[in-house]
Parts: C-alpha cells; structure tokens; sequence
C-alpha cells in the first residue's frame, strides 16, 4: 500500500505558523513582485479569489475582506518541508518527496502490525503538532489512487485527515466521484483524447480493455490506467525526474542595460544548475529568453530566445553561465525595454553516462567538479548563495523581484529567529 501526504495549502499554512491571528483568516501568497495569486486558504477561495488572479484586478475583494497578503518565501518554504518530511520518516522508512508539499511512503508490511489508517492519523497528528501544518493522506494500492484519496481527505473532515481506499467498492466510488481532469497523469490533450472516445470519468477509463487502451494511448497513460486499476507501476523518481529545468523571473524594474540582463540571467544558470546537481544530472544544452512587458502598449514590444549546446553534458555553474551569456549576446537589442529573462537546461541525463569529447577545451573537469561540489556543501550548511560567483551581482540589482511582504527567514537565519518573551 501506497500513502500520499499532501500539506493542505502548504505556503499559506508556512505563513500562518509564524504569524498569529490567521487561523480561519482568508490568507493569499503571491508570486514574484507581488503580482498575481500563485496559493490561498479555503476562507480566501470562498471569497472567489482564485490562484492565479492579478492582485489589482481583485484589490477591492482583498481590502474589502481583509485579507492578509505575503510575498512568496521558497527558502522558508523549503525548510519548512524538510522538517515536515523528517518527521515523516519518524513514521515511515520509505518516503519518498515528490514535490515540495508532497511524499509518498511505501506502507508495504505496516498493514501487518499496525491499522495503518490510524497510524497515518497519527502521523499526521504529529506534523500538526511540531510543525503546526496540516496534512492529508490518502492511502491505497497504487500512487495515483492515493492521489485520488488525499483529496477527499483534504475535502471532507469525516475522514479526519486519512482516507483509504483499500476494497473494490471504495476505488470504483472514488473514481466515480473524482473528476477525470483532476486524476494525476491526465492532462489535457489526453483528457481531450478520453472525451472524443466519450469517457467523461475516471472509472469509465478503468473499466475499459487493457488492449483498447494500448490501442488508443501511450504507455505513460497505460500505466495510469493500471494504477486507476490498483495495479502500481509508476515509479516516483522516474515520473519526478526533470527533462528539463527552468528558472525565471519578471524583473523589479525595467531595464534596457545588458549589464542588468547578464546580473540575472548569471543567477537563473547558478539556480538551474543547483537544481541539475541535485538530481545528480547533466545538461546538454541551456536556453535563454527575454520578453518586453506584454501590458506596456505604449513600448516596443519584443521577445526572442537563442540556445546553446555543450560539447560535453555538464552541471558546471561557470560553465553554464558563460554559454548562457553567449546565448544572451545573440539576441539582445540595445534600446528595449526588457521586463522578464530566463533559463532553461535541457537534454538531461544522468551525470553517470556523459560521454567525452575530443575537441572539448576544459582539461580540468574533475577538478571544476569537485569545486561545485565544495560551493554545494558550503552554501547547504551556510545557507543559499552564501558562495556563488559574483556575475549574479548583489541583493541592490534592480532586476530582483519585490516582495514588500515577504516574512523573514525563520529558520535558516539565526538572526531572525523568533523571540519569545515572558
């Protein structure tokens, strides 16, 4: 048996444990520079906001109701999830992170000691406790079923956080009651495929032939009607493996300066390239766009995008950023008024299949790796971009995004910890 743990609104419930007063508050955070909604509470969906909403376009509903906006906070996020994940693991040998607010944990002989609805109850009792975020679970045979179930845990308090769907009369129903839309590896060309076929339900999907669906469908869609079917075949690690990274951002303040566009685009390569080490990757090429704000009809508007190939598949940081560099001189016209920039790696594989090159210039990549290497565990125990290269330029760069109600670093700063006093 598989369970899935899904922290319910997991930036706003961050926000709230460091912020008292907000319990049963409509509470939103908002993406870079403040500009549009990207996670709210149920009080604030009750009030019609929706994630993605422009913040001017719903400023009377947010003063009208009072509803207490921050900016978006990735490293306290971050850490927070860690420590929700660390207590998991208190509970279950196999965890498995699949995103910032989700694990997945391998139940496989629990059920044999343990009534494991109960002992995800209590699980989930102990994160709420220690780290005051709440969590649903929802448990079954396949990973996409316990998607399935966490959501009517997070939609129904009969369940007391832990649904199970662990007979056949409780799958068929799930499936019937879940959209077809909201079933996790369905997307919407698939989901426009199942609608011309007049599948409208999930459980229409699993009860058809195993060999109309091969038929009809890829073997990524294949494997999720197995799993409709309790039959689990997706492997997380797979299915979470990124085939390719981007990092962007819109700026803080226009800018028509190449040295501002290199600043930025030198810091998207840096975080692009953490993220490739991380997943013990290598990338064999890196893409950069820029773009003019779309909503400034009164500038020339102008967006364009170049790429890079490596002889040799890397995660080296310098190496990265001076191709991307590169790109960037390619399509950069002096004059515009740039508004947004970006990153992307792509033709990832692991780092343990990089085939060498003979026309390759850099000699030393053993020892540019053990440097990347060094700068990870410096900046892992010290914080992010405690060590980074000084192309990313300082915190004044006009490029960096606002985030005028941003909460402090609670817990990877030691001077912002919070104080209790008598």
């Amino acid at each position: 048996m598989w369970a899935l743990a899904d922290c319910n609104s997991f930036f706003c419930s961050v926000e709230k444990a460091f912020h008292a007063g907000l319990e049963g508050k409509p509470v939103c955070v908002l993406s870079s520079n403040d500009g549009n909604i990207v996670a709210l509470t149920p009080e604030a969906k009750a009030l019609g906001l929706k994630r993605g909403d422009p913040v001017f376009k719903v400023r009377d509903i947010i003063e009208r109701h009072n509803v207490r906006l921050f900016s978006s906070n990735m490293r306290l996020y971050a850490a927070m999830s860690k420590r929700v994940v660390a207590i998991m693991r208190r509970f279950v040998a196999h965890v498995e992170q699949y995103s910032i607010d989700e694990c997945f944990c391998n139940l496989d002989g629990y059920e044999e000691t343990r009534d494991i609805t109960q002992y995800m109850r209590e699980m989930a009792a102990t994160v709420k406790l220690w780290t005051d975020i709440p969590i649903s679970i929802g448990i079954a045979p396949s990973k996409t079923l316990a998607k399935a179930g966490s959501k009517f845990a997070k939609k129904y308090k009969g369940y007391a956080s832990v649904c199970t769907i662990d007979t056949e009369e409780k799958r068929r129903k799930a499936l019937q009651l879940t959209g077809l839309a909201d079933i996790w590896g369905i997307g919407r060309s698939t989901l426009a495929r199942l609608h011309y076929h007049g599948i409208t339900t999930p459980l229409q999907f699993a009860d058809m032939s195993e060999a109309w669906v091969k038929r009809n469908f890829s073997l990524p869609v294949q494997q999720t009607w197995r799993e409709l079917n309790g039959i689990a075949c997706i492997k997380t690690d797979e299915a979470a493996e990124r085939q390719s990274i981007c990092t962007s951002r819109s700026f803080g303040e226009m800018t028509s300066r190449i040295e501002d566009l290199q600043s930025a685009v030198a810091s998207y390569a840096a975080a692009c390239a953490n993220k490739l080490r991380a997943q013990q990757s290598v990338a064999g090429a890196v893409t950069v766009f820029v773009t003019t704000n779309r909503f400034r009809d009164d500038l020339t508007q102008y967006s364009n995008n170049a790429t890079e190939t490596f002889l040799v598949h890397t995660s080296d940081t310098m190496e990265i950023t001076r191709a991307a560099w590169k790109a960037l001189r390619r399509i950069f016209l002096p004059g515009i008024m740039y508004k947004k920039a970006g990153v992307i790696l792509s033709e990832i594989t692991p780092n343990d299949a990089i085939s060498l090159n003979l026309f390759d210039e850099i000699t030393n990549r053993p020892e540019r790796m053990k440097l990347m290497d060094t700068i990870d565990t410096l900046n892992q125990r010290y914080g992010t971009k405690t060590v980074t290269l000084a192309a990313t330029g300082g915190k004044e760069e006009r490029w960096h995004c606002k985030s005028c109600r941003r909460s402090d670093d609670f817990l990877t700063d030691i001077d912002r910890l919070l104080v209790v006093k008598a």
